[in-house]
């Protein structure tokens, strides 16, 4: 078998791999309403209330396109009967960019019933304001 075949057969291998793996249950999206521009570098927590309080499952940083795709923990399952909270760190984002905000961080409490196999949670932002929604 010459390179060129075995490079593309290790390249579909790859890609089938990544076909049949699934996608991890959780993102979320931080949109800037005052420019319409993704942002990029909020922190962001997801947590799991406990019968002592929140318990973190893990944080990650939105990417360019204000994005994090795999916020739950890698090869774990949402458990349809706990509460979670994402919290957005959005105090940390604004002074870094010179911006006052009347929120130093937007914290969204959910329930994911289990019925969807991947819960998507957005955020439009702006420094005295903020929507959130379950999206797809």
């Amino acid at each position: 078998m010459n390179k060129i075949n075995l490079f593309l057969l290790s390249f579909i291998s790859c890609l089938s791999f990544i076909a049949n793996a699934g996608p991890n249950p959780l993102s979320v999206h931080v949109l800037n309403l005052q420019n319409g521009l993704p942002s990029s570098g909020i922190e962001v927590k997801l947590e799991q209330r406990t019968e002592n309080g929140w318990k973190l499952l893990n944080s990650a940083i939105t990417n360019e396109q204000g994005r994090i795709t795999d916020l739950y923990p890698e090869g774990e399952k949402i458990d349809s009967k706990a509460t979670y909270k994402v919290t957005f760190e959005t105090g940390k984002w604004f002074e870094k960019n010179k911006t006052e905000t009347f929120f130093p961080e937007v914290p969204v409490i959910f329930k994911a019933n289990g019925n969807l196999k991947h819960y998507h949670i957005p955020l439009l932002l702006s420094p005295y304001g903020y929507s959130t929604y379950r999206g797809n």
